[in-house]
């Protein structure tokens, strides 16, 4: 609950995304002041990125509850709630018509990238008087603008689209990764293959490493470009089972479609497969060298460009100045760290949890959606809903609606890697046979 002291501020909420728009229709209609700091220049910017991409969970579970009684008091018809949106869907047809709402549209803050979180006046050594002092949190601006805020509560929604996992062994970066990304030989995660993005990869030597279904989808898209695209998927892994499913007797009938497409192209030979490959380093200038070691000893594999599919982390310096309590695994709160490990749930078996399990040393301070799962991918966005639901009841003094935690969740829900951690699962009525649908 908020105090006295700080209850003049406004609650702020990092990112414009789902659950930040999330959060803040849950606190309006609890009558607590908000405050949204977004990025990008509109709501859901980062879904731009991958907007091309289609989700394998329904609109069901991407429509939160407050936010759609906000929305249909205004006029707007829900999607058809079986369908797979798009992330340009996503945006157009619920994140934007949110976002433009009365209750809302005043307090977002558009190009304001929170930069710093602490609390007025001290740093994370002081305890005196800590929690009745308000949090700051320091924004910037495109063109280096600075500007500090003062809130009564955060709640972090930030994702982790932003930090996506280095391709080098260890969890480092490979030597020479950033100067490849800066020449443009290693794309952003999820690039738009048969649209946006066509002429980096059409006809060209393309590699794309990551075992998962955002790899799976962009190998499926790649396969597209015609022959003249020469495929190589590199992954870690001895395996590939994890990614082939089990064909047409898998649960979830648009992985097991497309596990079965994936595996007939590199039974065909359209997509040639190094498995057990981790990365070392990159050198070249004309092209990128891949240099890796594998089972038969070190190896060096030539491309045009890379398209990464490795999953993502949170960006937490932006936290260093408060008193988080994180699994040392996964990086997520420390009590949802073991609910969530992917080495032993999925979607689907995480149990539903609050602000009790997300709460933090440092009183009134949140970590929400994506972000709180850490370097988990097993996160649907309906988990993110039931967060900020029981956030925002906890900051309004409703303990009992806080701790009342109830979420249905798909039980095929089974995730490997994801969009900066979001796991969807897909209907199994609807077909999505060669859509770019991430895990």
């Amino acid at each position: 609950m908020l105090t006295t002291a700080t209850s003049s501020h406004p609650v702020v909420v990092i990112g414009a995304g789902p659950i930040g728009l999330s959060a803040a229709a849950h606190l309006s209609e609890r009558g607590l002041p908000f405050l949204v700091l977004e990025a990008g220049t509109a709501a859901g910017a980062a879904i731009a990125d991958w907007g091309h991409t289609r989700l394998f969970s329904p609109w069901q579970y991407n429509l939160d509850a407050a936010a759609r009684r906000l929305l249909e008091a205004d006029g707007w018809t829900a999607p058809d709630v079986d369908a797979l949106p798009t992330g340009h869907e996503l945006r157009e047809q619920y994140l934007e018509p949110l976002a433009q709402l009365s209750q809302l549209a005043e307090s977002i803050r558009y190009d304001a990238r929170v930069t710093a979180v602490s609390r007025a006046g001290m740093d994370r050594t002081r305890t005196a008087r800590r929690e009745e002092t308000p949090f700051l949190i320091r924004t910037e601006t495109a063109d280096g603008h600075s500007e500090d805020v003062l809130a009564s509560a955060v709640i972090d929604a930030s994702g982790t689209w932003s930090t996506p996992n280095p391709l080098g062994q260890a969890g480092l970066l490979a030597p020479g990764e950033r100067q490849a990304v800066a020449a443009g030989r290693i794309t952003p995660p999820l690039p738009d293959v048969l649209g946006r993005d066509r002429d980096r990869v059409a006809g060209k030597r393309v590699m794309v490493t990551g075992a998962g279904h955002s790899a799976a989808n962009t190998l499926l898209d790649l396969a597209e470009l015609g022959s003249t695209t020469v495929i190589t998927w590199a992954v870690r892994t001895a395996d590939l089972t994890r990614v082939y499913g089990r064909g047409e007797q898998d649960e979830l009938s648009a992985r097991g479609a497309l596990g079965s497409q994936l595996r007939e192209l590199v039974d065909s030979g359209r997509i040639k497969v190094l498995t057990s490959f981790t990365i070392t380093r990159f050198s070249g200038e004309d092209a990128l060298t891949v240099h890796a070691v594998t089972p038969d000893g070190e190896r060096e594999v030539t491309v045009d460009v890379l398209v990464p599919a490795t999953g993502f982390r949170p960006e937490l310096r932006m936290l260093s100045e408060l008193r988080l309590n994180l699994d040392p695994a996964v990086e997520a709160p420390a009590q949802l760290g073991p609910l969530i490990d992917p080495e032993f749930h999925s979607c689907g078996s995480v149990e539903p949890h609050g602000e009790r399990v997300l709460a933090h040393p440092e009183k009134n301070f949140y970590i929400v959606g994506m972000k709180s799962y850490g370097r988990a991918p097993t996160f649907l966005m309906a988990t993110g809903y039931e967060q900020v639901r029981s956030i925002a009841a906890s900051l309004a003094g409703d303990r009992d609606a806080a701790d009342a935690v109830h979420l249905e969740l798909p039980e095929t829900g089974v995730c490997t890697t994801d969009l900066g951690g979001s796991c969807d699962a897909p209907t199994k009525a609807t077909d999505v046979c060669g859509a770019s649908a991430p895990s």
